[in-house]
C-alpha cells in the first residue's frame, strides 16, 4: 500500500510499509572521488573509522551499527558491537560475515577494494577540518536516508557550542601560544590540523605552522626554541616528556602550565566528528585555566 511519496534536495523517495527505498539510486562522491551508488537505505552498516561512528549515531542511525573497528567507542552503546580489526587494518572475513549494506571506512584504510570486489558497498571518506565535519556529515545523511535539514541541525548545533566556548574564555586568557601533542615521537597538531582550526577559534596561536603539514614529526628541539606558553598533551603521552632532551628548559613545563587530558578526553579531541563542540570546551576550559594561572603569576 503506497502511504506517500516525499522529495528530499530533489531525489523523491517512496513510503511504502513504513520503509522507504530510493526511487533510484543515490550517487554519492567519496574522498577517493569515486562515484558510489547506494540503491537503498542501508539497514546494516559496518563502520571501520571513530569520527564515523559517531557521525551515524549523531544522526540517529546507532541501531543500523552491525560492526566497528576497535577504537569506536562512542556512545556507549556501540561498546556491545562486534569488532573487526584497527581502522587502518580491517579484518576482512569479519566485515563480509556481517553481511553489511554498507562500509564506512578512511581513505587511508586497506580493503576497500577487496570489499568492493566482493560485492560490499564502501564509502570512504576521512575529515580533515571544520568544514569537512559539515560535509562528511551530509555526505553520510544521504547515505543512511536522514534529511539534510537534521544534518544542517546537528551542525549548527556543535557550531554554536563551538563559538559558545571561545566566548567563555576571559580575554587575559586568549593569545596563548600553545603546543598540541598527538603522539610521542613526538607528532604535534599544526595551524592547518581540525584541532589547530578549533584552537585558532579560540583565540589561541599554535606554535607549529601550516606549512608542516596538518600533524607534522617534529624535532624536540623545535619546541625548546618555540617555548610555547602552555602544552596540551594525552597522559599516555605525557609520561616522558620532561626526559626529552632539552625539554626541562621548557617553563611551561618547568611553570606547571600543561593540561593532561585523560584517555576518554583524549578520544573527544583527536577525532573530528560530532563532539568537535566537546572538543572546543576541553581547550577552553584548559585555556582558561592555565591563562588564569600565568596571570597570578606574573609581577
Amino acid at each position: 500500500m503506497l502511504e506517500r511519496i516525499t522529495s528530499i534536495r530533489g531525489l523523491t523517495l517512496v513510503v511504502l510499509m513504513g520503509f522507504s527505498v530510493f526511487a533510484k539510486a543515490v550517487v554519492l562522491r567519496d574522498d577517493r572521488q569515486v562515484d558510489v551508488s547506494i540503491t537503498k537505505p542501508p539497514q546494516r552498516i559496518v563502520s571501520l573509522l571513530p569520527s564515523l561512528t559517531e557521525t551515524v549515531c549523531a544522526l540517529g542511525q546507532c541501531q543500523k551499527l552491525v560492526g566497528v573497528d576497535r577504537y569506536s567507542n562512542w556512545p556507549e552503546r556501540v561498546d556491545k558491537l562486534p569488532r573487526m580489526g584497527g581502522g587502518l587494518d580491517p579484518t576482512i572475513e569479519s566485515v563480509v560475515a556481517a553481511k553489511p549494506d554498507l562500509v564506512l571506512m578512511a581513505t587511508s584504510a586497506r580493503g576497500a577494494e577487496r570489499f568492493t570486489a566482493l560485492g560490499l558497498t564502501v564509502l570512504a571518506l576521512e575529515p580533515r577540518s571544520h568544514a569537512d565535519v559539515q560535509r562528511v556529515m551530509r555526505i553520510v545523511a544521504q547515505a543512511l536516508d536522514v534529511p539534510l535539514v537534521e544534518s544542517d541541525r546537528v551542525w549548527q548545533l556543535m557550531d554554536a557550542a563551538v563559538n559558545a566556548a571561545a566566548q567563555s574564555i576571559p580575554v587575559q586568557a586568549k593569545g596563548q601560544r600553545v603546543y598540541f601533542e598527538v603522539s610521542p615521537v613526538p607528532h604535534g597538531a599544526s595551524e592547518s590540523s581540525f584541532i589547530g582550526e578549533t584552537l585558532q577559534r579560540l583565540g589561541a596561536h599554535n606554535i607549529l605552522p601550516g606549512s608542516l603539514g596538518s600533524f607534522p614529526k617534529i624535532n624536540p628541539e623545535f619546541v625548546v626554541r618555540a617555548q610555547p606558553d602552555l602544552i596540551m598533551v594525552s597522559e599516555s603521552n605525557f609520561a616522558d616528556m620532561a626526559t626529552r632532551p632539552g625539554w626541562h628548559n621548557l617553563q611551561a613545563l618547568r611553570s606547571q602550565r600543561v593540561c593532561i587530558f585523560k584517555s576518554a578526553e583524549s578520544d573527544v579531541l583527536v577525532r573530528p566528528g560530532p563532539r568537535m563542540a566537546e572538543s572546543a570546551r576541553l581547550m577552553a576550559r584548559c585555556l582558561t585555566d592555565k591563562g588564569a594561572a600565568n596571570t597570578r603569576a606574573q609581577p
